[in-house]
């Protein structure tokens, strides 16, 4: 099994990243903050007005570590990887199977099922936890995602399956509200929106799905597959599209059960959040640096893997589950088993 390693988040402005042997310097105005073997990373994330040596660059890419850069709030720009891992059989296979819809259909509805089945775990967790919910409109919601699981194992069409996913989720969404209880006044959810986020709840949930998408990312090119040729969502330039894939079934329970834990447990503040002139909400760099030592704390949960049967840390879980769709692509697997949580 994988060893589950640190991710390293930077999100100090104007921090400079360099290396001494085999260490990674973290030094701010000339000065060393934080010494870090690179053998304990995985991967280094940097927000914003990061800047790195090429002689870490180059560590990097040989001991296989990710070096992603951010803007300072959370969207993409690019990624240091070393060179391209796996057996170029399984690529020419993924490909082959991206192009046949029939046979992207049956990954991507299994990772739908995956998807619509664990968003209404979260719902009925919430209905146990407070039974005061059973007089609102999310008894109905969890309902209607049981009728979208029945709709889709009849389906093998690519486009049907992404139309009762786009019902689901907006069935999901619509009770999203309901889930929250703490500082309704500043972190209410209406819906979602992404580019920009508009208010603080999807300015959270925006950052964790792309923390999400950056280890599956990584996840993925750790097996072989190359993360921007997908099932479901389909080829667009510059769009990780199989890593979107595969974290639709992993955000209910890694990123949207985390995001309200720490608004209901008032971990984030509404101090943390401001509005641009844009309209677009930003987190504070204390707030964002909440999120991440919350998700890193995430990480090193354990559960016993529904497939598998063995204990992993979650922070593995991409892993396992990226290996997985690498074994089906193979032929190993009958079929792509994907995460359903209990």
């Amino acid at each position: 099994m994988k060893q589950l390693l640190n991710t390293l988040f930077v999100t100090t402005q104007g921090s400079y990243l360099s290396r001494k042997g085999e260490t990674v310097l973290v030094s701010q105005d000339h000065e060393t903050k934080l010494r870090v073997p690179i053998h304990n990373l995985g991967s280094i994330v940097c927000f914003g007005n990061v800047s790195c040596s090429p002689f870490l660059m180059g560590l990097c890419g040989e001991r296989n570590v990710t070096l992603s850069f951010l803007t300072e709030n959370g969207r993409f720009l690019a990624r240091v990887t070393g060179p391209v891992s796996g057996n170029v059989l399984l690529r020419r296979e993924q490909y082959r199977r991206a192009d046949d819809l029939q046979a992207s259909a049956l990954i991507a509805r299994s990772v739908v099922i995956a998807k619509i089945a664990n968003c209404r775990v979260v719902l009925q967790r919430a209905l146990r936890d407070r039974l005061e919910l059973q007089q609102s409109d999310l008894p109905h919601a969890a309902t209607d995602l049981q009728q979208s699981l029945q709709d889709l194992r009849e389906q093998a069409d690519l486009d049907s399956i992404r139309g009762i996913e786009g019902m689901a989720a907006n069935t999901y969404f619509s009770v999203f509200d309901r889930l929250i209880h703490a500082n309704q006044e500043a972190f209410f959810f209406k819906r979602r929106s992404r580019r920009p986020p508009l208010d603080n709840v999807n300015a959270l949930l925006s950052f964790l799905y792309t923390l999400l998408v950056h280890d599956v990312t990584g996840a993925l090119e750790g097996v072989g597959l190359d993360p921007a040729v997908g099932f479901l969502h389909r080829d667009r330039p510059g769009r990780p599209s199989l890593a979107l894939d595969l974290m639709e079934e992993l955000r209910p329970y890694l990123a949207d059960r985390l995001a309200l834990s720490l608004i209901n447990r008032q971990q984030v503040k509404p101090k943390g959040f401001t509005r641009q002139e844009s309209g677009a909400v930003a987190m504070d760099d204390e707030t964002r640096k909440t999120v991440l030592v919350a998700w890193q704390q995430r990480k090193q949960e354990e559960i016993t893997h529904p497939f598998l049967q063995e204990k992993i840390h979650l922070g593995l879980l991409v892993h396992v589950q990226a290996l997985l769709l690498a074994r089906h692509l193979r032929g190993d697997l009958d079929g792509y088993a994907p995460f359903l949580w209990k």
